[in-house]
């Protein structure tokens, strides 16, 4: 549909019983015009958990729910059509992109997004999984990192550092083929976690990883030694669950989608690889100031591929000014990009306890950058975890807002 459908839509929408409610957004641009954007609220997609395709399972921080691509893909896209997210994360934009039979583009300073978005687009068969599983010498680790063993069971630290080792190998030779990308994938997924379905003693949930020193604590705390797991079934019990949605039309629609997927490891405001006018809709939530450390949560992560974490450059502003900075040289890659009438729906969020509202500060860079502002959607949705990334405590609001606003290329 077109900008004015797209309107009318949101403002008639009814899909979970409860009229859109007709707000105004007031910000300026950056020479000091003030401008008037038409916001809009309603509970727009399901607060559900696992109300979406089985592949979005993978845990990564301050990620969105594949509802909120959905959302925008199917109104503003059609079969086709290229979709891209800038700031891809664990890849929700792209495989949801994919699902609908999208082009999936994305991009991402870290090199984890890769690793956690690609073996999705081509999922292999459990048997496929098991086999591979069963050939690898998981005895066989050259070395084993003791200070692990605050995570870790010993047998199990070892199974790890094998496969690690196995995983890094084929890769240095060319050899790491669609199997192995997938059981990479998983494994980085279950290295920590809260419940028997991952390789750790109780820790913090997977989307983050606590220091060493923070893990000897929680085991103070819990009176908690590293229980024995079993890396291969723990792997093989997860890519059940994430291929259970996975039939032969999806991996038809997958496999058409994916052949022309581009992903990009690098900063977001310089993508020469995008050609100009190439991209229908943008999809995207960026990282929110400096609320989120992503190389630290991802430090552990980073160790089993290979990944230098402290050389992953993520914008770290403190600053909104440096925010903003950083934001106007994406959107002006963004308007390069996009077609003529394309859209791009950019998610931000309330934080510093509500006191910076980021669609206000993100307004004046899309305009910078030529593209017209068309509106603010804010999905305001009843929420029970919490999420104090943003600054949030829904454990006593009991609310949750994506808030994103929408611009226009001409």
């Amino acid at each position: 549909m077109n900008t004015a459908a797209f309107l009318d839509d949101i403002r008639s929408f009814r899909g979970f019983g409860r009229e859109t409610e007709v707000r105004e957004t007031r910000s300026a641009s950056f020479s000091g015009e003030p401008v008037s954007v038409a916001t809009f609220v309603n509970e727009f997609w399901t607060s559900r958990q696992r109300a979406a395709h089985s592949l979005h399972e993978l845990s990564y921080r301050a990620c969105f729910k594949p509802q909120l691509p959905r959302f925008f893909i199917e109104r503003l896209t059609a079969p086709g059509d290229h979709v891209y997210d800038p700031f891809m994360g664990r890849g929700t934009t792209p495989l949801e992109a994919a699902l609908l039979g999208r082009v999936p583009l994305g991009c991402d300073v870290n090199p984890l997004s890769e690793i956690l978005v690609r073996p999705r687009l081509k999922p292999p068969q459990a048997d496929e999984i098991e086999r591979r599983l069963a050939e690898i010498d998981l005895d066989a680790a050259t070395a084993v990192r003791a200070d692990l063993k605050v995570f870790y069971h010993p047998e199990t630290l070892r199974e790890i550092c094998a496969l690690r080792d196995y995983l890094r190998a084929r890769e240095q030779s060319s050899k790491l083929d669609a199997v192995d990308r997938w059981i990479r994938m998983v494994a980085v997924n279950r290295l920590t976690g809260h419940s028997p379905g991952f390789f750790s003693v109780y820790t913090l949930p997977p989307n983050q990883a606590v220091t060493v020193a923070q893990q000897r604590k929680i085991n103070v705390r819990r009176n908690q030694k590293p229980p024995r797991r079993n890396v291969r079934e723990i792997i093989l019990r997860k890519t059940r669950s994430l291929l259970r949605d996975c039939d032969d039309d999806t991996r038809r629609v997958l496999a058409s989608a994916g052949k022309d997927a581009r992903f990009l490891t690098q900063p977001a405001g310089s993508v020469p690889e995008l050609p100009r006018d190439s991209v229908r809709l943008v999809v995207t939530s960026p990282p929110f100031l400096d609320i989120v450390n992503y190389a630290q949560d991802n430090w552990l992560r980073c160790w089993f591929c290979g990944i230098d974490a402290g050389g992953v450059g993520i914008t770290m502003a403190r600053k909104l000014e440096e925010w903003q900075a950083a934001m106007s040289e994406v959107f002006r890659e963004l308007a390069r990009v996009l077609t003529p009438g394309g859209h791009v729906a950019f998610e931000v969020g309330e934080v510093r306890t509500g006191t910076v509202n980021l669609e206000e500060a993100v307004i004046p860079c899309g305009i910078a950058a030529g593209l017209s502002p068309v509106c603010v959607l804010i999905n305001d949705q009843h929420f029970t975890k919490t999420s104090n990334c943003w600054g949030v405590d829904n454990r006593t609001r009991g609310t949750n807002t994506n808030r994103v606003v929408v611009f226009r290329k001409a």
